[in-house]
């Protein structure tokens, strides 16, 4: 039986496209404007193609259909996490950003390539800030193009993921009289998966004395695994990657070394707290809870036990990307890839559960 077919747009380093292939389907193809975010794609899916594309230009998905269409594929689901950075609480929130109109792109190639079911993946302002209007723009324009998006946040504990993470996914179905019903929770709240559970196995990168290290680009694991989540993340792989410390500044070491587990600046003696704006800075993660949401190496969070930041094999961890899936680029073009990711355990439950809304040709199923 063949699988069904995906193509990820703005993939980033492909972790909403890699839980589709790890629920069975086949990725044909992802397109980005960031060559490091492309490389790593490309390596981590298989006989996937990997486009370089800036999705401003419209007339670049040309492009994208004239490969789909030289293929002969016929697209099952196209799925993609446009910027919208002008919803970010992160950011400004200016809803006029042109960043917040790159899902655009993804409705003109929908309605081009006419798939069975769309999914968009965003942040959380989309359906909090200015009263839901960049949802309720979203929403229009695929119902215009005959796909009735349903929007649902979801909480990534809830799924297995060590994370404290909420985004917004949009998930349609074509010319449907069914609305896709979004999963149930994996996860209690008693049992979601800790710091300490999904990156305790790691080396420490640290010596007895105290001292940061580096380390090597290839190690060897410095434990058996403690914990399931652990067994899972490395299932396939016998060896550490892109798990390289960064040694702070010596101003760095000594306030971080003043702070316990699982509280930020504000717990510094007053002299030195007023050195500090920034809400989360100096955040050190909390071993028996889930880590915080990643960044793209704002350099603000630190490991629950030593005085650095996490590796990018260990926000990779957080983030639910296992430990075969190896990154490519500089340090800093790493952790950015890692950050800006959909957490690829995610995409999995969301690919499993669009699964039972397709049909393949001939099976007399209609969506």
């Amino acid at each position: 039986m063949e699988p069904f077919t995906c193509v990820d747009l703005f993939s980033g380093a492909g972790g909403l496209s890699k839980g589709f292939l790890d629920a069975g389907y086949h990725v044909v193809l992802g397109v980005d404007h960031d060559k490091a975010a492309l490389e790593t794609f490309r390596r981590n899916h298989g006989d996937a193609e990997a486009m370089d594309l800036d999705l401003f230009d419209h007339e670049n998905i040309d492009k994208i259909v004239e490969y789909i269409d030289g293929k002969g594929i016929e697209l099952d689901v196209l799925i993609g996490g446009p910027p919208c950075q002008g919803f970010s609480y992160a950011g400004a929130m200016d809803i006029n950003d042109k960043r917040n109109f790159l899902y655009l792109a993804m409705v003109e190639l929908t309605q081009r390539l006419k798939p069975q079911a769309v999914l968009i993946e965003n942040v959380l302002g989309m359906l909090e800030a200015r009263k839901g209007a960049g949802a309720e723009r979203i929403i229009k324009d695929f119902e215009k193009i005959g796909y009735e998006l349903v929007p649902k946040l979801l909480f990534a504990p809830d799924f297995g993921i060590p994370q404290i993470r909420k985004r917004v996914f949009f998930v349609g179905l074509r010319d449907s009289n069914v609305k896709f019903r979004f999963p149930d929770a994996t996860c209690r709240p008693e049992d979601y998966v800790t710091c300490e559970q999904a990156i305790g196995d790691l080396p420490s990168l640290q010596t007895e004395e105290g001292e940061i290290l580096r380390g090597e680009a290839v190690q060897d694991y410095s434990t058996p695994p403690l914990s399931d989540y652990q067994r899972k993340m490395r299932e396939h792989s016998d060896k550490v990657y892109n798990h390289v410390g960064s040694i702070p500044i010596e101003k760095t070491k000594k306030m971080i070394a003043l702070v316990p587990e699982g509280k930020n600046y504000l717990s510094l003696p007053e002299e030195y707290r007023r050195l500090y704006k920034y809400h989360e800075a100096l955040t050190r993660y909390h071993s028996k809870k889930p880590s915080l949401t990643i960044n793209t190496g704002h350099r603000s969070h630190f490991h629950y036990k030593y005085n650095r930041i996490p590796t990018v094999r260990e926000s990779a961890r957080l983030q639910s990307f296992p430990d075969d899936f190896l990154f490519s680029g500089n340090q800093s073009q790493q952790y950015k890839q890692v950050g800006n990711a959909v957490p690829p355990m995610l995409g999995q439950v969301l690919a499993e559960a669009l699964k039972s809304y397709l049909k393949r040709p001939g099976d007399g199923h209609e969506i």
